[in-house]
């Protein structure tokens, strides 16, 4: 009786305890959520998602031009980054042992731990400084190679778990190599690609520094690649050092709508890796 009761104690004190870590764990998260939707949730309507920023002392416009640009941004990082780390990944699962694939390897893990504003340098210095001006394709440059070795890793870890029995029966079967890795290897960890591919969105989508180097911003709608061109963080960061009250008031609608995207892309890329999981 005493064991069981002793047990009991230990019980009843651990769950205290995971409950009191959750707690600490939550409470800052939640903290921010509610200072964000405090003061932002104000500034969302139909003008912030239509209408660009108006002058300086007028108050109403929105940040449309941001949104769009930042879809832009991601959308062409992503033309950029994805093949190329799936691609990487593909390499990397069917010829783990050679040393081309320890030196890929390696190179993705450093280029995960690079700051995201060392990126940007190397993309102002790459790209902004050959074109003699600030662009989009600058910008997303500078997002895709942060994707990349995100892709890379996260596709590898998934094409590790396809079993080597799908590979041997599609080869026995005369199927080529090449199409065996295509349409039998990478469509069996399709789901887990997916859930690597939106986590590097949700990664770049909130990046200020990189853009500071290379797309810079603009105030209005920017049609050319080779132009500047606005996204919402860029945008949040300069209306939040702004001293126009109208401006703050924007800064942190769009900060309330890039964390509510950030927060979408994230449940997504949970509900792939559940049906990867269980599926």
């Amino acid at each position: 009786m005493n064991g069981m009761r002793t047990r009991s104690i230990k019980n009843v004190g651990m769950m205290l305890l995971m409950g009191i870590a959750t707690l600490l764990v939550l409470t800052p998260l939640i903290l921010v959520f509610y200072q964000i939707v405090k003061m932002g949730a104000g500034s969302i309507n139909l003008a912030f998602f239509t209408q660009i920023p108006n002058p300086p002392g007028e108050t109403g416009g929105g940040m449309a031009n941001g949104i769009a640009g930042s879809a832009i941004l991601i959308l062409m990082a992503s033309i950029f980054g994805v093949p190329t780390g799936i691609f990487g990944a593909l390499y990397l699962s069917e010829y783990e042992g050679n040393r081309l694939a320890s030196v890929i390897r390696f190179s993705a893990d450093v280029l995960s731990g690079v700051p995201s504003i060392i990126t940007g340098l190397v993309a102002y210095t790459l790209i902004v400084v050959p074109m003699h001006g600030f662009s989009a394709l600058a910008g997303a440059f500078a997002l895709g190679l942060i994707m990349i070795p995100i892709v890379l890793r996260t596709t590898e870890e998934q094409l590790k778990m396809v079993p080597v029995t799908l590979r041997e029966a599609s080869l026995a079967l005369g199927v080529p190599f090449w199409r065996t890795t295509l349409l039998v290897t990478l469509r069996s960890g399709m789901k887990g690609i997916v859930t690597g591919i939106l986590l590097s969105i949700a990664r770049v989508a909130g990046e200020t520094a990189p853009l500071l180097f290379t797309s810079l911003g603009n105030q209005f709608w920017s049609k050319k690649l080779t132009e500047p061109m606005a996204a919402l963080p860029l945008q949040i960061f300069s209306f939040a050092i702004a001293p126009y009250d109208d401006w703050h008031r924007l800064a942190w609608g769009g900060a309330l709508v890039l964390v509510v995207i950030m927060f979408v892309v994230s449940l997504a890329a949970r509900w792939f890796g559940r049906e990867k999981s269980t599926g």
